[in-house]
């Protein structure tokens, strides 16, 4: 077994999480600038992934909240694509810094134990790790100073809470997320919110009538969508090379509607 290949081995075996070798492949071919930078964040620094369009003028720049698991290949992977699509993507690790032992997801000993830390969080934390973020990206010299933000899974949520916490906020992309239980929270919101979910995730879809409610009844822009066939996290799974007919499809909808959407942004 060459080195390489050993150092590929024993990387896989040390975090699964980010062991997504198709996504790392779309990454490897990818025509675009890819970088990682340190933002800082008061007394702490986030560690984040950037990917830069190829176009001529400043772009909107996309913060991209990941799921439970930490920074995975596939998030980074979303990140890139995005960025083809002409957008600055910024997608922070919110576990850098967790502790000595723990400067980055891929610190952690596997999938479980990063999704552990990720519940430890404090909130307080994130929000602030969010907005030195935004406030990064929106001085970036390829940005225009707009912000939207995409969130999926437990980062689909901070993306609601997000748009809770950061006025002037162009939009909140919410992929099977919940919203906050706190109307004073919702009240905040000065964003359109747009929701994505799969109609097998009642965990998450049972709370979506009584979101629409409140966000109506306090004036709130929220369109919640609901893709048939496919359940929690499906626009990871539509893109996996084993992904069926539906995840597909339900992936290639939703991404078009994101793309609408960041369009209308510009």
């Amino acid at each position: 077994m060459t080195r390489a290949l050993l150092a590929a081995v024993l990387l896989l075996w040390a975090f699964p999480a980010s062991a997504q070798e198709w996504a790392r492949a779309a990454l490897d071919a990818s025509p675009r600038h890819l970088e990682w930078v340190k933002v800082p964040a008061g007394d702490r620094t986030v560690r984040a992934f950037v990917a830069y369009p190829e176009r001529k003028d400043p772009a909107l720049a996309v913060i991209v909240i990941h799921e439970n698991r930490g920074l995975t290949d596939w998030v980074r992977m979303v990140a890139d694509r995005l960025a083809a699509e002409g957008y600055v993507a910024v997608a922070p690790d919110l576990l850098s810094g967790f502790d000595k032992a723990h400067q980055a997801t891929a610190d952690f000993a596997d999938s479980d134990a990063a999704r552990d830390a990720i519940y430890d969080l404090p909130p307080e934390r994130v929000t602030a790790d969010l907005l030195a973020v935004r406030q990064y990206a929106a001085k970036l010299p390829a940005t225009n100073g707009k912000t939207a933000v995409i969130g999926f899974c437990w980062g689909g949520g901070e993306a609601f809470r997000f748009a809770t916490n950061a006025p002037r906020l162009s939009a909140a992309l919410v992929f099977y997320g919940r919203a906050s239980k706190d109307d004073a929270a919702l009240k905040a919101i000065s964003a359109p919110v747009y929701g994505f979910y799969g109609a097998r995730d009642w965990r998450v879809n049972g709370t979506i009538p009584e979101t629409r409610d409140r966000m109506k009844r306090l004036g709130k822009p929220y369109e919640p969508v609901v893709y048939e066939g496919v359940g929690h996290a499906f626009l990871r799974a539509g893109d996996a090379p084993d992904a069926d007919a539906a995840g597909k499809a339900a992936r290639d909808q939703a991404w078009a509607r994101v793309k609408a959407i960041l369009q209308g942004l510009k």
